[in-house]
């Protein structure tokens, strides 16, 4: 399994891009968040999904690793694919949808192309539990202090240590968010 390419973006197309990794281009789909916030000819490194399938082979790129692992809990949902992952992500950073499915807000994951209210509502239904808590009340139109940062390190490194979206989560809150990512991990690992 391919877990994350490091290279430099040379193309862009269609919500997917291609990574030059030392010669070898890997072309890899793009939530339309992410792949927004990638320029070409920068040097890039993105968490992968490696899916294999009896006629092709797919890479679907994430720019942080707990959006990875949300894109995972969601292809796990009766009925979602990859495409219907891909398109809730694209609805908003990770963290924002994360945090709709644990407000149970189906309104907001049915607004995602190619997925419809019954779909919403088992993403709700199945992944509710799984992703933690919800860090504010419905959909937000200002930023908040409470809210984590879209790509948090410290958020990252503890899924790396093995726990899974929700255990980091609640493991970070009340962790003070202006301490350096280090300190942060310490007190998570600390709070459990």
């Amino acid at each position: 399994m391919i877990a994350h390419i490091k290279g430099i973006l040379t193309e862009k197309f269609d919500n997917s891009v291609i990574i030059d990794v030392n010669g070898v281009g890997y072309e890899v789909a793009l939530s339309a968040i992410d792949y927004d916030q990638l320029s070409l000819d920068d040097e890039v490194k993105l968490y992968t999904y490696h899916l294999v399938r009896e006629q092709s082979e797919e890479l679907f790129g994430f720019t942080s690793l707990a959006a990875k692992k949300l894109f995972e809990l969601l292809i796990s949902v009766q009925g979602v694919g990859p495409k219907a992952g891909m398109a809730i992500l694209s609805l908003a950073p990770a963290e924002e949808v994360r945090n709709a499915i644990a407000n149970a807000d189906s309104a907001y994951i049915s607004k995602a192309s190619g997925v419809g209210k019954k779909s919403a509502e088992r993403v709700i239904v199945d992944l509710r539990d799984k992703v933690g808590l919800p860090t504010y009340y419905g959909r937000k139109s200002e930023p908040q202090t409470a809210k984590p940062a879209e790509n948090d390190e410290a958020l990252d490194a503890l899924m790396a240590l093995g726990l899974n979206l929700a255990d980091a989560t609640k493991a970070l809150e009340g962790v003070d968010p202006s301490l350096s990512v280090e300190e942060r991990i310490r007190a998570a690992l600390r709070n459990r």
